[in-house]
């Protein structure tokens, strides 16, 4: 694998940012979701820009420098599910293009974003309920932390969709 010395300083770059991201994360405790989110899209911006194990690499390097440089890990194993989602999410897209039929990629690609968000959400809120709530939640209540999740979700996607179409198709012009 050839890596151009442009591409690797831009990806060192964006690995610095979202590093950045992720200790102003731990440290503006209010924007904590914010930032992270904004880290695990670079995971985005790398893959499209150079491929998926580009990718794979920017994320593992992340998750390396997140546990040595953030002062709260748990944020890092939060940038580390969101950025998995994202490098997933690729992933699928490009294995999605070669499909016929736009409708049913579209549709495919929905089913299957959302069959692995769900995976981590549930691994998450399996074996880190405790650290995430403090007592004991009802069935209840479980359901409406599942479906907050959903909404949550959707959101985080939609976003990250708006931010690869139209910032990143606006500044990268400019970059490359």
């Amino acid at each position: 694998m050839h890596v151009k010395a442009k591409q690797m300083a831009f990806g060192g770059l964006l690995l610095a940012l979202s590093i950045v991201c992720m200790v102003l994360g731990s440290i503006i405790e209010t924007n904590t979701l914010f930032l992270l989110a904004a880290a695990s899209y670079f995971v985005g911006i790398v893959i499209r820009e150079m491929n998926l194990s580009a990718g794979a690499a920017f994320l593992i390097a992340g998750i390396l420098l997140g546990f040595i440089l953030a002062p709260n890990k748990f944020y890092v194993i939060s940038y580390a599910a969101m950025g998995c989602y994202i490098w997933m999410r690729e992933f699928l897209w490009k294995r999605l293009t070669s499909y016929s039929g736009k409708k049913s990629r579209m549709m495919l690609l929905w089913i299957a974003k959302y069959l692995v968000f769900n995976i981590f959400y549930v691994i998450m809120i399996c074996f880190f309920g405790e650290v995430l709530f403090t007592r004991q939640l009802s069935k209840v209540m479980w359901m409406i932390v599942f479906a907050a999740g959903q909404v949550g979700f959707f959101i985080y996607d939609s976003a990250y969709e708006y931010v690869q179409r139209s910032i990143w198709g606006k500044y990268r012009s400019h970059i490359f």
